[in-house]
């Protein structure tokens, strides 16, 4: 089997978010970059445990990125993945990622593909959608758990009141939540490995994006809290009335 993992960067959870030109670019001077974590602690993770299981499977990993991307690529080939390749495109519209993603799967011909269920800058939730449309298989979004049965994945995702469990034949696309795996951390034999794992860098294709960002805007600063006395419902009823804003 061969399992090709969708690996994206993104900001460090505690970095602090800024923007500059006009408020059309993520500022990144300062930043730490990372594998995003639902690509790493469930996709990955979870692509490294069905190995481990079973040795005659091989992780080939992918990212759209540019080369200050390849940190975060060697840090997945530390953790568990075989080979890797890089897109060498800075492409932030969903399409066009999922485009040349897709170009490379069809070329390499994979069993499974799996991406985390969104990336935490973006919140896009779509690649794995759009795979799956490009490349004309099965999707099984927000996975929790996936294991195979002969020639068929089980894989469990949740549902409003319950869980869903769905058997799906092989070649297919999921994208991984919170209960596919557990983080793992990089030992020193996987991060001496991953310095001579191959890591091959393609031109991206000529592909239209048709989104581009307009601006970013930061949410607005938390206003103070007021406490009512319970006294007076009557100021409570007020405030909710008056004050209050749903959303």
């Amino acid at each position: 089997m061969k399992i090709l993992v969708c690996i994206s960067k993104t900001p460090d959870t505690t970095a602090k978010i800024a923007f500059a030109d006009n408020n059309t670019k993520f500022a990144s001077d300062g930043v730490q970059w990372i594998i995003n974590p639902y690509d790493e602690w469930y996709a990955l993770v979870r692509a490294i445990e069905l190995k481990e299981a079973n040795p005659a499977i091989s992780i080939h990993l992918v990212n759209v990125g540019l080369a200050d991307s390849e940190p975060i690529i060697r840090k997945a080939l530390a953790l568990g993945g075989d080979e890797a390749f890089r897109i060498n495109a800075d492409g932030s519209d969903s399409f066009y990622v999922a485009s040349q993603i897709a170009n490379l799967a069809k070329e390499k011909q994979y069993d499974l593909i799996f991406t985390g269920k969104e990336t935490i800058d973006f919140n896009g939730s779509s690649i794995g959608a759009m795979l799956s449309a490009l490349l004309d298989l099965p999707f099984v979004s927000h996975a929790t758990k996936f294991d195979v049965d002969g020639e068929k994945a089980v894989i469990s995702r949740e549902i409003d009141g319950g869980e869903e469990i769905n058997k799906v034949a092989f070649p297919l696309v999921v994208s991984c939540q919170k209960g596919m795996a557990e983080q793992r951390i990089p030992n020193m034999k996987g991060i001496m490995g991953a310095r001579t794992k191959p890591l091959q860098v393609i031109e991206a294709a000529s592909i239209s994006n048709y989104t581009s960002v307009v601006s970013f805007e930061m949410p607005p600063a938390k206003a103070g809290v007021k406490l009512v006395s319970a006294d007076t419902p009557e100021e409570l009823v007020r405030l909710l009335h008056d004050e209050a804003k749903v959303i």
